[in-house]
């Protein structure tokens, strides 16, 4: 008997549910390991991809400006980050790895990232462009909901 396509949609959504949860055991555990907490780490995932300003790294972790600003001191103490001013903005002051930031990042999260691309080998191109879109409708829906949960709080604690 063929299987039911409501079957099939549950069967990924568990394999989902368990993905989110081995990322965030792995992420929990390359923070111990780095000395971080949750928001520090997220804010390094940031980092790895370019320089930001603490105002892009508050609205990135979530956090209120202060709290931001004791991250980044935080990060910057342990050696991951240092303040830089901005190359066409004088007035603007980002913060950016340092490498051994990105050393250490990379020595966490580089052996998983060059052995997981062997992962796609098999896909096409084509396969790889409905992930790529799957995964950004994914993303879409996720920070809707997030926006949605976080203005009901905001509300709430009014």
């Amino acid at each position: 008997m063929a299987r039911l396509r409501q079957a099939a949609m549950d069967d990924v959504g568990h394999a989902l549910q368990h993905y989110q949860r081995t990322v965030q055991s792995f992420d929990d555990a390359v923070g111990r390991r780095l000395g971080v907490g949750p928001a520090d780490l997220r804010c390094l995932d940031w980092l790895s991809e370019a320089p930001r300003t603490a105002g892009e790294l508050a609205v990135a972790t979530g956090l209120r400006p202060a709290a931001t600003t004791a991250l980044i001191d935080r990060l910057a103490d342990k050696g991951f980050v240092r303040r830089v001013p901005s190359t066409t903005d004088r007035r603007r002051v980002l913060v950016e790895l340092t490498e051994e930031g990105r050393e250490q990042v990379w020595a966490a999260y580089g052996p998983m990232v060059t052995e997981g691309q062997g992962l796609f080998d098999d896909y096409t191109i084509a396969q790889l462009d409905t992930l790529r879109d799957l995964l950004d409708a994914m993303s879409d829906l996720t920070d809707r909901h997030r926006e949605r949960v976080t203005t009901r709080s905001d509300r709430k604690g009014e």
